[in-house]
């Protein structure tokens, strides 16, 4: 048992219709159908757990973070019907994962949230997290379990890349059928009237990662100045890296990319050659 499939999601609200007002109904047509493509191949797959790695959970200063809290849940803000999930955490392959970046030389920190007894605790589930899981496992009877894992800014490339080469090594070793989430929205600066406003550099970064999954060569994402990265305001680049080196050798799949508003959203599927 080892990872089994892997993505590239986005986590804007517009993916999912039920979160959208009418005069956004119309919107993101694509990332939808992605992302019910996505649902169908992480059914496929029959991964046991998920794991998401998400850049708005918390925050830890030079370390890498893996949730060791009982639970997560969260719900969308101002949706009515609430759009909200209540999933059991894999604390077992949490705590492998924890071991596993620490092994590897890595800064890493365990995390939990409330309750003193991880077991009984409920960590907050943010956005990058529940808009993936709607579609992957999170709605599922009975729902997948997942572990979230965060990034680190200011970590280098190459730690993040090491990180997903241990989280694969992790789910070698669990025993487990293991799904991998990059939760991933792209240039966030792609309109004036965006929260960010205007900045080329969100078109930029924006097509060259679709080339790169496009072309199989999420090797050279460190390659990508991190001033673009930095300029494009993107939300994607470390978990993406994580996901290549979980992935090394796997064939991706771009289904597809648009940028509805202010901000980038592209769907992929990566599946082991074997």
């Amino acid at each position: 048992m080892a990872l089994v499939f892997a993505a590239i999601a986005p986590h804007g609200g517009i993916a999912i219709a039920e979160a959208c007002s009418p005069d956004e109904r119309d919107v993101a047509l694509k990332t939808r159908a992605g992302m019910e493509e996505l649902g169908r191949l992480f059914e496929e797959a029959r991964p046991d757990v998920a794991i998401v790695a998400t850049p708005h959970n918390v925050h830890v200063s030079n370390a890498l973070g893996v949730i060791v809290a009982g639970r997560v849940a969260g719900r969308l803000n101002g949706v009515s019907p609430p759009i909200r999930l209540d999933l059991p955490s894999d604390m077992r392959l949490a705590w492998r994962l924890v071991g596993a970046m620490g092994a590897a030389g890595l800064s890493v920190a365990g995390v939990s949230f409330g309750s003193n007894d991880p077991e009984s605790a409920v960590a907050p589930m943010d956005w990058g997290v529940l808009i993936p899981l709607w579609f992957m496992g999170g709605r599922s009877d009975p729902p997948v379990p997942v572990v979230v894992v965060t990034p680190a800014r200011d970590l280098p490339a190459a730690d993040h890349v090491t990180a997903g080469a241990a989280i694969a090594g992790a789910a070698a070793a669990s025993g487990r059928r293991v799904a991998f989430i990059a939760s991933a929205d792209h240039g966030h600066a792609h309109r004036p009237a965006g929260p960010y406003g205007y900045d080329p550099a969100a078109a930029e970064y924006d097509a060259l990662v679709a080339d790169l999954v496009r072309s199989d060569r999420l090797d050279r994402l460190a390659e990508i100045p991190r001033e673009m990265v930095e300029k494009a305001k993107a939300d994607s680049w470390w978990q993406m890296l994580m996901l290549h080196g979980a992935t090394r050798g796997w064939r991706g799949t771009l289904i597809s990319y648009e940028a509805p508003t202010y901000f980038g959203m592209l769907t992929a599927a990566y599946k082991p050659l074997s």
